[in-house]
């Protein structure tokens, strides 16, 4: 009984993190319309306003919410309800401390952070418009930590579904009438970042009214007496700081990736401000097409890591090696044909969904592509590296990937020929570097290594020959056309190359076993897959 309600339990976490993924992919269609209205300039200042906000979001949600949660969890299970009330106040007081500091930062130094860490001074309007966010970010997030103490995951949700479609309403509508009305592309920007501002206080409204609803502090009979506010945040912080700097590193990177990439490009490959602009917003459109593939992994970490965490304990080494590798295997075989997919049809991709783009999307969404695979596997890696209590090595990859991609980006972005595009590289560089060592480190720390054979041998096959298909059908509908092809002749073209490709890549992959039925147990509703495409 117990195990199965342990199966329960991390099933239902998998579902619960495949609907934060399918926000994320909301997300990802907010930023699309809104990269199309305010055009290449506009977006290099939404990106690299949204890299600021992303440092300070990701402080917020990554670790102290779940210091929150764990602090409340054990209060409950001590039925010490003081205790619980306390550390809720004492959180809600840290958190609007953190959120004020940094919302005043961005409303009194917008110039400086734009100028000075951007090099994007036209950012200036956008960050200001964010400035709010932060503070309201960070108090939802307390009250979210709250409810996921009582293992109450449904005003989470919620909260998020009702925050991506304002953000989406009031960003699209205000980006589209500031644009129409003869606006500058800097006041697009702000109107379409303003939308987040609103979505995170729709969100505050709904949690606060949730929480006065649920879980409303009544007297109690026999109250019970709660540490000190000094002792109870020293606990919090204790607990989620080493999470947040963790979660939070990445988003620094791209921070200092963006203010990197606008300042070489501009003092060192001389480019002016405005052609800056573009190939960097282009940079940005392409970036939110290749950072899809990995929303597809993050439910499948959420079902391994307990797998190979029981496994280690109860010392079947054998087991956990397996599962390691069976889960490399999986993550390839979502991953590759994605990658390779971006990559090869990455010229109709751009033109279909951002059209009158750059140029230079193309190329870069090629290199991307190719980077989203790396980016997958190292996740995957990660997961069974922080089940295996590992921890420290993936923050050594991740501290390493980085300083190699800011290296790469200080010499490639600086080349007038080579110019954005040494982003990309360095990006996919950083990310094959960050797999070879967290593969070493896997070696290291499981009984027996992964058999790199077969985990890619099934993937790389189905993916080849999905790749040729796609490119082949293209090629001969664009000849098929024989003039230049329009926007739809480009969808037909692209939508019959990529169900065909689809097709040849499970008949592939059914039969190299890329994908077996056992494998389709750690993904929601896979059982019902497996027997549709008849997995043994």
């Amino acid at each position: 009984m117990e195990k199965q309600s342990r199966q329960n339990y991390f099933y239902g976490a998998a579902i619960l993190t495949a609907g934060v993924v399918i926000m994320k992919i909301l997300g990802a269609i907010y930023k699309i319309p809104v990269a199309n209205i305010i055009g290449d300039e506009g977006y290099s200042m939404f990106i690299a306003t949204y890299n600021v906000y992303n440092v300070f979001l990701t402080l917020a949600t990554a670790g102290l919410p779940v210091a929150l949660s764990r602090l409340i969890s054990e209060a409950d299970a001590e039925n010490r309800t003081m205790q619980a009330r306390a550390t809720f106040r004492v959180a809600m007081k840290t958190f609007f401390v953190i959120g004020a500091v940094c919302t005043l930062m961005m409303l009194f130094f917008p110039g400086q952070i734009a100028v000075r860490i951007l090099h994007n001074p036209d950012a200036e309007a956008s960050i200001r418009v964010m400035a709010p966010s932060v503070l309201l970010v960070c108090l939802v997030s307390g009250y979210r930590g709250y409810c996921q103490g009582y293992s109450n995951m449904i005003p989470t949700t919620v909260g998020q579904v009702l925050e991506v479609l304002t953000k989406v309403v009031v960003g699209l509508v205000l980006a589209a009438v500031i644009m129409r009305s003869g606006g500058t592309r800097a006041q697009g920007s702000a109107g379409a970042i303003f939308g987040v501002t609103a979505g995170s206080g729709i969100a505050l409204i709904y949690m606060t009214l949730y929480k006065r609803r649920k879980y409303r502090f009544e007297d109690i009979d026999d109250p019970d007496i709660p540490d000190s506010d000094g002792r109870i945040l020293r606990r919090f912080l204790r607990i989620g700081i080493p999470i947040a700097f963790g979660a939070s590193a990445l988003s620094v990177l791209n921070l200092i990736d963006s203010g990197l990439c606008m300042q070489r490009l501009q003092f060192a490959a001389h480019f002016d401000l405005q052609s800056a602009q573009r190939l960097y917003g282009v940079y940005g459109k392409a970036q939110t097409l290749y950072n899809l593939p990995a929303a597809f992994i993050t439910p499948l970490t959420i079902s391994v890591v307990p797998a190979i965490a029981a496994a280690n304990v109860r010392g079947l080494d054998d087991d956990a090696t397996k599962i390691s590798e069976d889960s490399l295997r999986i993550a390839a075989a979502i991953s590759l044909p994605m990658g390779v997919g971006l990559a090869v049809l990455s010229a109709p991709i751009m033109h279909v969904v951002y059209p009158d783009s750059h140029e230079a999307g193309a190329g870069l969404l090629a290199i991307l592509g190719i980077t989203s695979f790396f980016v997958c596997m190292v996740l995957m890696e990660n997961a069974v590296l922080q089940a295996s209590g590992r921890e420290k090595y993936t923050m050594i990859t991740l501290i390493t990937g980085g300083v190699v991609k800011i290296v790469i980006n200080w010499f490639l972005v600086a080349n007038p020929g080579i110019n954005i595009y040494g982003a990309a590289i360095g990006s996919l560089v950083s990310y094959i570097v960050m797999m070879v060592m967290d593969f070493v480190f896997m070696c290291r720390t499981l009984d027996k290594d992964p058999n790199v054979l077969r985990i890619l041998k099934g993937p790389v096959i189905a993916s080849t020959a999905m790749a040729g298909t796609a490119w082949l059908l293209f090629f001969v509908a664009s000849r098929l056309f024989r003039t230049q092809m329009g926007r739809i002749e480009m969808i037909l073209s692209m939508g019959t190359a990529i169900a065909a490709a689809v097709i040849v890549y499970a008949v592939f992959a059914i039969r190299m076993k890329a994908i077996c039925a056992a494998d389709m147990k750690l993904i929601p509703g896979g059982e019902k897959i497996s027997k549709l495409l008849h997995l043994r």
